[in-house]
């Protein structure tokens, strides 16, 4: 793979860019398709759920309770200076994640900051499905609210044709 390949785009990718912002029949179909209200309200609260205990986690960072800086500096390693390094990460990231424009890239840098401290827990010895039922949460929230993701990530119930 040379380093072209970065730059050039799949041929999906381009169709589907083409189809979501043109005024061809085909685009103004997709930019019209409304999908059931139900799949917007589930998608909204699979999304506040984590958010709202991201939003508290941050806090707690924050406060730097004695509580949050023994866990931090004894249990997991970090130097108690970094919590509120952590708590403004954590902050910007769920801020991108519930503003529509950008909830993809909030959900990527949630991602990422939820791989670190899956790492974290587990570098000592602790496993914690949080981090990752937080993810799952995220990205299922995500995917049932933006039709973006759903053409990204199809869910088929029967194999395709092709």
């Amino acid at each position: 793979m040379g380093a072209g390949f970065f730059l050039d785009c799949p041929a999906w990718v381009d169709e589907m860019e083409r189809n979501l912002s043109d005024e061809s029949p085909k685009g103004l179909a997709l930019a019209q398709e409304t999908q059931p209200r139900w799949m917007t309200g589930v998608g909204y609260v699979l999304s506040g759920l984590p958010a709202v205990g991201l939003v508290m986690s941050a806090i707690m960072k924050f406060r730097a309770t004695e509580e949050m800086v023994k866990m931090f500096t004894d249990k997991l390693g970090w130097p108690a200076n970094a919590l509120t390094g952590l708590g403004v990460l954590e902050g910007i990231c769920v801020v991108f994640y519930l503003i529509p424009g950008t909830s993809v890239l909030g959900a990527i840098l949630l991602t990422g900051y939820l791989g670190g401290a899956f790492a974290s827990h587990l570098r000592t010895g602790e496993f914690t499905p949080a981090p990752l039922v937080i993810g799952v949460l995220l990205w299922g929230g995500l995917f049932l609210r933006d039709r973006r993701i759903r053409a990204l990530i199809p869910w088929r119930s029967r194999p395709s044709e092709n």
